[in-house]
């Protein structure tokens, strides 16, 4: 099938030239992704879960309705978040998935003592297969002009927090550190065994991976979480966090982590020294100021040597090239109506004295 997309084999080669550029530091721009819908443009339920009764080819008739409507301008690219939820991997390793409106929640099967707990990557598991399934057919389906993402796998301790509930794994950290260890060992080669399946179907159809995150990678990307962290000490993180994390980072081509909120800001010195993460993404949160109002956070990060990858309106776009210069960001901005996105990219240019 060729769905009337409106990018082209050309179009991808300029993603492929300026990404991989950015990747390795060498485009004097920041990435802008940014895209123009159309008026009419149905509103879906992103959540996968929560259409339970749709095929998969029904599935991508329903989000093409969206992309068709879309422009890409500047480094904006069309995208199919296979989106079952934050952390799907617990559902593939036996965990309760129960659907959300909004979200998607994963609940323990059953209590157990985390000594008993011997999680097992089952091909058979219903949403492994749903998750194989919809992300095979979104591949064919769009024949490669479409981005299709990795499931949101999600990260080791958020997962096995969901195994045994987060005051389960809180107490787990003090009272049975050997036993973390080895589940999380357990979780960590189930998540590489889902990361490489899923990658087989995806990569060389796409040209590339991209994560549920609106970036892009023409090698093995992923933006990596472990929104757990917040919860324990910076000691903590590096006893925990940090060498699962650097393990995986090694594993990918081209590692982002997404920092979430201000409570896991004492562990960014930590993520920081790990060679082999390229990037980090700020995420301040609910109830917090947007990204661009933490400069002193995006100046560590870049000074640190690291991508930064945020959502900004605009103005603040202009402002954070400005103040701290735009090599080395990417600006997720939003949809916004096609004339002011030309006008927005050519302030850009400007500012960033192209």
């Amino acid at each position: 099938m060729s769905p009337d997309v409106r990018f082209t084999g050309e179009d991808w080669d300029r993603i492929e030239r300026d990404y991989t550029a950015w990747w390795a530091g060498e485009l004097d721009r920041p990435l802008i992704y940014t895209t123009c819908t159309e008026p009419g443009a149905p509103e879906v339920n992103r959540f996968l879960p929560n259409h339970p009764d749709k095929s998969p080819e029904e599935l991508c008739d329903l989000f093409h309705e969206v992309i068709r409507r879309q422009r890409f301008p500047a480094d904006g690219f069309p995208f199919l978040f296979v989106n079952f939820g934050p952390g799907m991997l617990a559902g593939f390793l036996g965990a309760r998935v129960n659907p959300r409106p909004d979200t998607v929640w994963f609940e323990p099967p059953e209590p157990v003592p985390i000594a008993e707990l011997d999680p097992q990557f089952d091909p058979e598991n219903r949403w492994w297969r749903r998750v194989v399934e919809v992300t095979r057919t979104a591949v064919e389906y769009w024949d490669g002009m479409v981005a299709v993402s990795h499931a949101d796998l999600g990260g080791t301790l958020d997962v096995l927090a969901s195994l045994r509930t987060t005051e389960g794994l809180l107490f787990d950290l003090i009272e049975a550190p050997d036993e973390v260890d080895r589940v999380a060992r357990r979780i960590s080669d189930a998540w590489r065994t889902c990361y490489t399946r899923l990658d087989e179907i995806i990569r060389p159809r796409c040209r590339g991976t991209t994560p549920w995150a609106r970036t892009w990678s023409k090698d093995r990307g992923y933006m990596l979480q472990c929104d757990f962290v917040a919860m324990i000490s910076p000691e903590m993180g590096r006893r925990f966090l940090v060498p699962e994390l650097a393990s995986v980072c090694e594993f990918l081509d081209d590692a982002f982590y997404h920092l979430d909120g201000p409570g896991a800001l004492p562990q960014l010195d930590a993520l920081l020294e790990i060679e082999s993460l390229k990037g980090i993404q700020w995420v301040p949160g609910g109830g917090s100021p947007p990204p661009a109002e933490w400069p002193d956070v995006l100046r560590r990060i870049r000074d640190a040597d690291k991508l930064c990858q945020i959502g900004a309106s605009p103005q603040q776009v202009l402002d954070i090239c400005d103040e701290i210069g735009g090599t080395g960001f990417q600006f997720c901005v939003g949809d916004m109506p096609e004339n002011e996105a030309a006008a927005f990219l050519d302030d850009v240019r400007r500012a960033c004295g192209r």
